[in-house]
């Protein structure tokens, strides 16, 4: 953990956007390319303000984006992107938007299906352009090269990796997350929180990295309370996009560990919102990985302002505390998740080998449905 020797890839957007008042730069950047066929991935919410995008010509705006895409939704997108041939795909939303508008980038004309492209690197190159527009601060994707889509076949997450769904133009600006009310603002914050601290504490942490996942945690302790008592606080905001911004950074060369793969089956299988799956499951990975990393823990605590400890039950009382203060939902049937469900459950994350790989402790099946069962 953390060797400065061990070869690491750093990529990031070409040019990126940052601060208020900034998404006007779409449209100057597609027209300064003269790029006449323009495709927007937005849920129906983000699609109402597209005029903030300052996009003008031939545009085709794909709006049914939902929280959590599966096959059907890609499918959908797919058929529409193929049909406009677009010259340059525009993600407006979360993290769903944006990885959908990832997918419509690659595949439309490649003669490549999703099947063929799930895992690392297996795309055959970009089709069209791509910006990325974030309206909430917690995914960070776009900045970076990795896509999620549900099967619900099987109820999994099917992950693309590419360097050809990095995006060539990201524009944060924080104003456009003015309206995300206080729970989602707390779930997506938290969201951001995981990416950071999960890389922090990770087999796979390089210096890098480090930099910007600590940081991010900082951001976040110092940011999201505010952000949360005051939609308005244009400060909180950029602190928070900034700290999505961070965590994006740290999903491509780090990744996440056990609280993403933890937190999984909550929305592939009863429709947790991501972000609010891993502010529940936040708590419980922390404390069962301070063990292995006590430091890197105790540096947690301290980046959202609670006291340093290294002892799993304080640990987990301090974040969870801290979770809960945020107004986040921390109680596992609150959500209606079925008890009789757990053991699926702890099966499914248990499977998800990409990212349990990087937990800096070996993570049992019964490891996972204690946590679920703790966090009933």
């Amino acid at each position: 953990m953390n060797d400065p020797s061990r070869a690491i890839e750093l990529l990031r957007p070409p040019r990126i956007e940052f601060g208020s008042g900034t998404v006007g730069t779409v449209g100057r950047w597609v027209r300064d390319r003269g790029l006449r066929r323009v495709l927007v991935v937005a849920d129906a919410f983000n699609a109402a303000r597209l005029d903030r995008l300052e996009l003008d010509g031939g545009i085709t705006v794909f709006a049914e984006v939902k929280p959590e895409p599966d096959l059907p939704n890609l499918e959908a997108l797919l058929a529409v992107a193929l049909s406009v041939d677009p010259q340059v795909v525009v993600g407006l939303g979360g993290g769903s938007a944006m990885d959908l508008a990832k997918l419509a980038a690659v595949l439309p004309g490649s003669g490549q299906s999703l099947a063929e492209v799930v895992g690392p690197e297996r795309v055959a190159g970009k089709r069209s352009l791509l910006v990325q527009v974030p309206t909430t601060s917690g995914t960070g994707s776009e900045a970076g090269t990795r896509a999620l889509v549900t099967d619900p076949a099987t109820r999994n997450k099917l992950a693309v990796q590419s360097v050809h769904m990095l995006a060539d133009l990201a524009v944060i600006d924080p104003d456009l997350t003015l309206s995300v009310p206080p729970a989602l603002t707390a779930a997506t914050g938290v969201d951001a929180l995981a990416h950071c601290v999960e890389a922090f504490t990770n087999r796979k942490a390089h210096p890098a990295i480090d930099l910007y996942a600590l940081e991010g945690a900082r951001l976040v302790g110092r940011w999201l309370p505010r952000a949360i008592a005051d939609g308005g606080d244009r400060a909180a905001r950029a602190g928070l996009s900034l700290a999505s911004l961070y965590g994006g950074f740290c999903l491509g060369p780090v990744n996440t560990t056990a609280g993403h793969a933890v937190a999984y089956p909550l929305g592939t299988r009863h429709n947790v919102p991501h972000g609010a799956a891993n502010a529940l499951i936040f708590p419980h990975v922390l404390a069962f990985n301070a063990p292995a990393v006590p430091e890197r823990t105790a540096l947690v605590l301290e980046a959202l302002g609670l006291p340093p400890a290294t002892d799993p039950a304080a640990v987990f009382e301090a974040a969870h505390g801290w979770c809960r203060g945020l107004g986040c939902e921390m109680r596992l049937s609150a959500y209606g998740v079925p008890a009789d469900d757990f053991p699926a459950m702890a099966s499914e994350a248990h499977a998800i080998r990409r990212l349990l790989d990087n937990n800096p402790r070996d993570v049992g099946r019964d490891d996972i449905l204690a946590m679920y069962h703790a966090a009933f």
